[in-house]
């Protein structure tokens, strides 16, 4: 008995040094991979990502080749075993952090606050997607090895592919829906079809695209309300894209006046209502009348901004100013009710007055 704790002391102390050099070597390694990420970022996210799961495998390699195979008889193939399922799991631990720091890294390359950002949320959308089917494909992977160190899942594996046709056909109709908005997902990411921060109008509800995930979808509503939608709802059904070539948008504000407003006028005054405003981006200018009824026209105002948010405070604006203009300068122009008299005869000879 004591030649056995004896064996084991020692065995421990050469574990606890065979992990100290360990830590030694993974000490420099970050300190070299911290001075080379000054001409390579990426190194900085790596080691960041990366340092935690890469000690904890450093860990369980130094127990399963130096403790393992001194355990006593009947505790070396269980706790073998369970060092093997954690040496999986750390490995696809570390390799998600290495896929997360990739990301990281492409992601802070890109200028999403530039007014023409298009290119940017499209390889944000694509990025993203793409590092979460690779993380989603790792963990799927790493369990299957897991599960493949049981004799009994193994021979159950065996058995399975002799009726794979089967059980696929099962698979696929049983997980349908989710397949289908994963799929769903993909295409959106690289059909380029609707991009993270996307302007959207969806289910008569106007918001930007908060979150794109494989299976479904974050409408961030102008309220700041949030809109769940699955993937394969934006492949199957009809939505507006504010932003799908430029962010760029026209907009209108619309007055019923009287007849007699004087349009010409009224144009300058928007021209100087917009040139008195940065909310307005230079491009649209126009006042016409649309509309002319028995006792009303329409009159329209377009105007242009350089994004959604922008082009709501810009038409709000701009109504607030020609009602103002409309009230203080030409009340002629206020909507009225016109009533004029008239003289007609009557049965008896006489004369009424009517107003009509």
């Amino acid at each position: 008995m004591s030649d056995t704790w004896h064996r084991m002391l020692v065995v421990g102390a050469v574990a606890t040094g065979a992990f100290a050099v360990f830590l030694t070597f993974e000490y420099l390694l970050r300190r070299l991979l911290r001075r080379l990420a000054r001409r390579v970022p990426v190194l900085d996210g790596l080691v960041d990502h990366t340092h935690r799961p890469f000690r904890l495998f450093g860990l369980l390699v130094v127990l399963r080749a130096v403790v393992g195979p001194e355990l006593p008889e009947g505790w070396r193939e269980p706790v073998s075993h369970v060092l093997t399922l954690l040496l999986i799991a750390s490995g696809a631990w570390l390799l998600g952090g290495v896929l997360v720091a990739m990301e990281h890294t492409a992601l802070s390359r890109l200028r999403i606050d530039e007014r023409d950002n298009r290119h940017a949320r499209r390889v944000k959308t694509q990025v993203t997607l793409v590092r979460r089917v690779t993380v989603a494909a790792v963990a799927v992977l790493a369990l299957a090895a897991m599960l493949m160190t049981f004799p009994a899942a193994r021979a159950a594996g065996t058995s399975l592919l002799a009726s794979a046709g089967v059980i696929g056909a099962i698979a696929a109709l049983a997980a349908q829906s989710l397949l289908g908005n994963v799929f769903a997902g993909l295409q959106i990411a690289f059909s380029d079809a609707i991009r993270l921060d996307d302007v959207v109008i969806v289910e008569g509800e106007w918001g930007r695209i908060e979150e794109i995930t494989l299976t479904y979808l974050v409408v961030r509503i102008w309220d700041d309300r949030r809109l769940v939608l699955p993937t394969s709802h934006f492949m199957s059904q009809p939505f507006e894209n504010w932003t799908r070539h430029e962010a760029a948008l026209l907009g209108t504000v619309e007055l019923d006046l009287d007849w007699a407003v004087p349009v010409e006028e009224m144009r300058g005054e928007l021209r100087k209502i917009l040139e008195s405003t940065n909310l307005w981006d230079g491009r649209e200018c126009v006042l016409q009348v649309t509309d002319a009824t028995h006792s009303l026209v329409r009159v329209r105002a377009l105007v242009s901004a350089s994004d959604a948010p922008t082009l709501w405070d810009l038409r709000c604006h701009v109504r607030e100013r020609l009602v103002g203009w409309v009230r203080d300068r030409k009340p002629d122009a206020l909507p009225r009710l016109r009533t004029e008299p008239m003289s007609v005869g009557s049965p008896d000879g006489g004369t009424v007055r009517l107003t009509s």
